[in-house]
């Protein structure tokens, strides 16, 4: 990429020289035409520089899309299906935590024991999906300050 940027500069100069030449040759009378051809091909330059860039940024933003969709879930990765699937684990792994918890402290230890379950069930379905959130929002406006 340097390489092409360096030979890009290479013919940049060679069009300035040339301008100058052909101004030195035509005299003044000449010189905003040629400073207008000049300026005209330095602008090419830069909207196809900038036509690049922004092709390139949103053939990445695509492939992140497609990759995404592909995977047939959120970006984050909070969908609802996610939250159930979790809720379901944490009631199956509350059969044997009761019954422990029951054996060992008897009424205050399933207390407890429920206590922690519905408080890691409220904690993923309250808190976890919205920094999700925040952590792709950050994501996204940093992706287009470059």
């Amino acid at each position: 990429m340097e390489a092409r940027e360096q030979a890009r500069d290479a013919e940049l100069k060679k069009e300035l020289d040339a301008t100058l030449h052909a101004r030195r040759e035509l005299g003044e009378e000449y010189e905003t035409a040629l400073v207008d051809s000049f300026l005209d091909k330095v602008e090419q330059r830069l909207d196809s520089s900038v036509d690049r860039r922004v092709r390139r940024q949103l053939a990445e933003r695509q492939m992140v899309v497609a990759r995404d969709a592909r995977g047939g879930r959120n970006p984050g990765g909070d969908g609802w299906g996610e939250r159930f699937g979790f809720a379901v684990v944490t009631l199956v792994l509350a059969i044997p935590l009761s019954a422990i918890a029951v054996v060992n402290a008897h009424l205050p230890g399933l207390l407890i024991a429920w206590g922690g379950i519905v408080g890691v069930n409220a904690l993923h379905a309250g808190v976890w999906p919205r920094f999700g959130e925040k952590r792709r929002e950050r994501r996204d406006s940093d992706e287009w300050e470059e």
